[in-house]
């Protein structure tokens, strides 16, 4: 006989409340001492927290240039924090207080995770979005104006379209890639074009721009995609927009697992401007890329329950062809 309806409600109450209660109890210890300890952060693969004191905050920034050698010196523009990286971080930690859609996100991806992406589940949730650069920090980087206006931009893996947004104003056409469904979705309800990820090489026409915005760790074959990008932008003044994860530590995701990537690029170098030297001088080089500026800059992602926002080390790279 099948337990009576009220004892298989009392079992499902007591389980809900007992996950909520691990939950809050994790919360208070990520949130609390532990979040410093050397196991916690390493738990969190480099990324850190908002408790930052101005000087750490500078860190997110920090690079010296006579470690860059003497190519890559005089290329590095120097970024700072500004209003629009201010309100992203207060927007996260605005959301992060939100208890019960937190413990609705919390448990919707405990039960999905073993079968979706994160990326997805994301995507479904309407959480997660990343900040990458400011509409300024685009702007300096590429040594435009405000009223710079040119014909396409092509935003590779572009997610729910946020930093596609910072930089659309400048594009009379905007068009993305990306692989999850729900996120798709977010790019169909902004009107960018969707491209398919084997299409947009062949469309019969080249972009003016092309980010690549941390997807070269995230690939089977990274230097395939540097040479499809090379060959897609306008000759002459096309460019690349590139961001990379310093260290770079490169994984594929297949259906909520990380495996290594089928060509693994290995990147020499210890500090941020070690591995940012050796991506230039021997993974660009390598398929007719050359760097016209480089900047360093926090990647940021949205918090959940435990975290305000999550951070990791960008190297943004504007490229163009060799001539």
């Amino acid at each position: 006989m099948s337990p009576h309806p009220q004892m298989r409600t009392l079992i499902f109450g007591a389980w809900v409340v007992f996950y909520i209660s691990f939950l809050l109890l994790m919360r208070r210890m990520w949130t609390g001492k532990y979040v410093r300890s050397p196991l916690a952060r390493a738990l969190l693969v480099n990324m850190v927290s908002e408790s930052e004191s101005g000087s750490e905050i500078q860190e997110w920034y920090r690079c010296s240039p006579d470690l860059l050698g003497d190519e890559m010196k005089p290329l590095f523009v120097q970024s700072v924090m500004d209003a629009d990286t201010q309100a992203f971080l207060r927007k996260s930690e605005e959301k992060s207080g939100w208890m019960f859609t937190q413990l609705y996100h919390s448990f919707f991806s405990t039960v999905f995770s073993p079968i979706m992406s994160r990326t997805s589940i994301n995507g479904f949730l309407g959480r997660g979005s990343m900040f990458v650069f400011s509409a300024d920090q685009f702007r300096r980087l590429l040594g435009i104006g405000p009223d710079w206006k040119t014909d396409r931009l092509l935003d590779l893996g572009a997610g729910d379209g946020g930093v596609t947004n910072v930089m659309g104003s400048h594009f009379r056409e905007i068009y993305a890639t990306e692989v999850s469904s729900p996120m798709k979705w977010h790019l169909q309800r902004k009107n960018y074009k969707l491209l398919g990820i084997d299409e947009w090489q062949k469309t019969g026409f080249q972009y003016d721009i092309i980010s690549c915005l941390n997807l070269l760790d995230r690939l089977d074959e990274p230097l395939e995609l540097l040479r499809d990008m090379k060959q897609s932008l306008v000759p002459k003044t096309g460019r690349i927009i590139l961001a990379a994860v310093v260290p770079f530590q490169p994984y594929v995701e297949i259906g909520g697992r990380w495996v290594r990537p089928k060509n693994h690029l290995k990147i020499k170098g210890k500090t941020w401007e070690e591995q940012v030297t050796n991506l230039s001088s021997e993974v660009f080089s390598k398929v007719g890329l050359e760097v016209e500026a480089v900047t360093r800059l926090p990647y940021l992602c949205e918090g959940d329950m435990y975290k305000d926002y999550y951070l990791l080390n960008d190297a943004v790279f504007v490229l163009r062809a060799q001539e």
